[in-house]
């Protein structure tokens, strides 16, 4: 009796597995909105004046730039304004990043749903009615895996 319920178990699963696959590579994966993915690592609150001048980190650890100010648009949306350049970092144009786009690990920032790529095409920030962020205020920033 029990060899019969085992043979029934795994020849069902064996039917069954080839068109389970199948299915799952039909259905599209849409692409997260960055909030949802913001959302979703845990934002956790960080002193603006602790932001300013950590590195931000590619997903290979390379350095993107550094944070030079934290501000708010005119739209409400926190920016981190950060001296984008080639050269680790150094001699950079100043870059705005969502806030949505970056996590924290330990003492430095990660560029999560934004690749270096877009930051070399990313237009130079001017603060065109910006605010910048007081040092002791506070952002709510998402973690990262180190």
């Amino acid at each position: 009796m029990r060899r019969a319920v085992l043979m029934a178990v795994l020849g069902s699963a064996a039917v069954a597995w080839p068109f389970a696959a199948r299915a799952q590579a039909i259905v599209p994966q849409q692409p997260m909105p960055m909030n949802e993915h913001y959302l979703k690592r845990f934002p956790q609150p960080a002193r603006v004046g602790d932001l300013i001048g950590l590195p931000v980190l590619d997903a290979n650890s390379s350095t993107l730039g550094y944070v030079r100010q934290v501000v708010r648009t005119p739209a409400g949306k926190i920016k981190f304004i950060v001296d984008y350049s080639w050269w680790w970092g150094w001699f950079g144009r100043p870059v705005a990043v969502p806030l949505e786009a970056l996590g924290i690990a330990g003492r430095q920032l990660v560029s999560l749903d934004m690749p270096s790529s877009e930051y070399a095409a990313a237009p130079t920030w001017d603060d065109t009615g910006a605010a910048p962020l007081p040092a002791d205020a506070s952002v709510r920033v998402a973690l990262a895996r180190s």
